[in-house]
């Protein structure tokens, strides 16, 4: 399951009501959440460097700076255009 960020206060506030260290579990979850996704090698992540570097390196030259921007570009814009949804979709839930 998909939350934004209304859908993490709201965890969030279910979970402040359980305790500190409950709070602080969950703190971890999202960072270790966040750490992983960062890690794909998806356009406009970290990961999706790495692949261009990765990609440069079998290819023996670097990738057109043009080309890699478009792309980085398109990826950025996919993930504002999920994360549009997902915040959407989280505030439908509210109501």
């Amino acid at each position: 399951m998909m939350s934004g960020p209304v859908g993490i206060f709201n965890v969030v506030d279910t979970y402040s009501s359980t305790g500190f260290a409950n709070i602080l579990s969950l703190l971890c979850l999202i960072c270790i959440n966040v750490g992983f996704i960062n890690i794909l090698p998806f356009p406009a992540f970290d990961g999706g460097h790495v692949l261009f570097i990765i990609i440069e390196k079998i290819k023996g030259s670097r990738v057109n700076p043009k080309v890699e921007n478009i792309i980085h570009t398109i990826g950025f814009v996919l993930l504002m255009l999920l994360m549009v949804l997902v915040t959407y979709n989280d505030i439908i839930k509210l109501f």
